[in-house]
């Protein structure tokens, strides 16, 4: 353990990495990784740009989260990546116009329509059982 910290040390000390308190911090730190970006595997660059990419991340994390769509928006985020459109859910969800009700929010999905989807459009269960406004 005490190697690895001794490691840990040195690569950090050439480095000029500071902690991202503030909006400017994470500007600026946005700006250091562009010029780090390209920097050759193995190089001292290429590890200060995997520790500030890992205070970038923990930074957008905290002040800037991404909330998970809803269920209909996440089937139609998952259409889209699939090239599908709506009669491809036909087997998956039932009938034209049920598909065309659960699209439009007109109707809530059933667990077994929840489970179909999730088989077959490889959506989180935690995602589609999440409740949603009808139309």
């Amino acid at each position: 353990m005490k190697e690895l910290m001794q490691i840990i040390y040195k690569i950090i000390k050439n480095m000029s990495i500071t902690p991202i308190k503030t909006e400017n911090d994470y500007k600026d730190a946005l700006k250091k990784m562009e010029l780090l970006f390209d920097a050759p595997l193995g190089t001292p660059q290429s590890d200060e740009a995997d520790i500030l990419g890992l205070l970038i991340d923990e930074y957008e994390k905290k002040y800037y989260p991404i909330e998970a769509p809803d269920p209909i928006e996440a089937i139609k985020i998952r259409m889209e990546e699939m090239q599908l459109k709506q009669k491809d859910l036909i087997p998956v969800i039932g009938s034209r116009s049920r598909v065309s009700d659960i699209l439009n929010r007109k109707r809530k999905m059933t667990v077994q329509m929840i489970r179909n989807i999730n088989c077959q459009l490889n959506i989180s269960p935690k995602i589609l059982i999440t409740d949603y406004e009808l139309a």
